[in-house]
């Protein structure tokens, strides 16, 4: 017998949703999302959802990149292959910059890549929701929130009567 993923209910409308979204927050659940068909105003806040942290992963990288032009070209100029031409110092910041700019912004946009990913836990090739055949009307017309069992907080009977009291009209397990 496959194990229990996750319980799913099901909500006809958005201001419902929003709702039954702020109640499962409030009751403590950390391991839950809604999908929805289209995006609705104010669930990140109802979710308990805050800023993103893609934009470190961009930053840093960003930073990384500009250190990196400049080291390089410190390098390659003032310790591996140094020329003196008309006098000019072997290393000046301000004919480094456009290779230093452009790696600042060559690092930052992988940076933000790879935060993506790491955050968002991608590739995931596989879902056990993506087989159920119901949550399939989450990109139609149907607004569905799902509570994993690995949630600290999740009981089966006490998620279901919660699930039930927000009003939602369908709900089911999800197996693995």
């Amino acid at each position: 017998m496959p194990a229990t993923y996750a319980i799913m209910a099901e909500f006809e409308t958005p201001a419902a949703t929003l709702h039954a979204a702020d109640k499962v927050r409030e009751s403590g659940f950390h391991r839950w999302d809604v999908f929805t068909p289209f995006p609705i105003h104010g669930m990140d806040r109802a979710m308990g959802i805050g800023n993103s942290k893609v934009g470190w992963f961009s930053f840093i990288g960003g930073c990384t990149g500009y250190a990196t032009g400049m080291l390089m070209i410190w390098f390659m100029n003032a310790v591996d292959y140094r020329i003196v031409i008309g006098g000019k110092p072997m290393f000046s910041p301000f004919a480094a910059f456009p290779p230093s700019y452009e790696l600042t912004i060559l690092f930052g946009s992988f940076g933000a890549l790879l935060g993506m990913l790491f955050l968002n836990r991608l590739p995931r090739l596989y879902h056990p929701l993506l087989k159920n055949r119901r949550f399939a009307l989450a990109t139609h017309d149907r607004f569905f929130i799902v509570i994993e069992t690995s949630d600290p907080k999740y009981s089966e009977t006490q998620t279901r009567r919660l699930l039930e009291s927000l009003g939602s009209g369908h709900i089911e397990m999800v197996e693995e």
